[in-house]
């Protein structure tokens, strides 16, 4: 293939230079690393100036208690690393992105976890306002801005 290049490495040490992608993509992993400042730092300088973030994550929203945090692990599996949708933005735009947006694609409500909730001991009733609509799948999306940005060659800042 032709413009296609496989390389290994790390989310948080992408090895690519500075100002060469046009786009991120990723689906449902940035949850998963330990360190998701340093990743969106990298995301950040990876991309050309113009370039766009577009990832599909789980987010929450609002305070969680620990052991209804640890049960929904059991059931969602990427809850446990997912950031809060406010903290998700602060860390977007500490990394410099702009036109940051967290479009939530599938709300999860307690009823969706009833089974796994109450093998795990939790009554599902009385956890349900602690529970509903503060764990999401959401698309997320930010932009590398364009302004003050140093070009990076010929074609790149077209």
């Amino acid at each position: 293939m032709e413009n296609v290049e496989f390389l290994k490495g790390e989310i948080e040490n992408i090895p690519l230079p500075d100002n060469s992608v046009d786009v991120i993509i990723s689906n449902c992993v940035i949850n998963l690393s330990a360190d998701k400042g340093r990743l969106l730092h990298e995301a950040f300088r990876v991309l050309k100036p113009g370039g766009r973030f577009a990832v599909s994550d789980v987010v929450t929203r609002g305070d969680i208690s620990p052991k209804v945090r640890e049960s929904i692990l059991l059931w969602v599996g990427c809850i446990a690393g997912a950031l809060d949708q406010t903290e998700y933005r602060d860390k977007l735009a500490a990394a410099g992105f702009e036109q940051i947006d967290i479009e939530p694609t599938r709300i999860y409500r307690a009823e969706d976890a009833r089974d796994i909730l109450t093998a795990n001991g939790l009554d599902v009733n009385t956890i349900a306002t602690d529970v509903d609509g503060k764990f999401f799948s959401a698309f997320v999306r930010a932009v590398k801005p364009t302004i003050g940005a140093t070009c990076c060659g010929p074609n790149c800042c077209n």
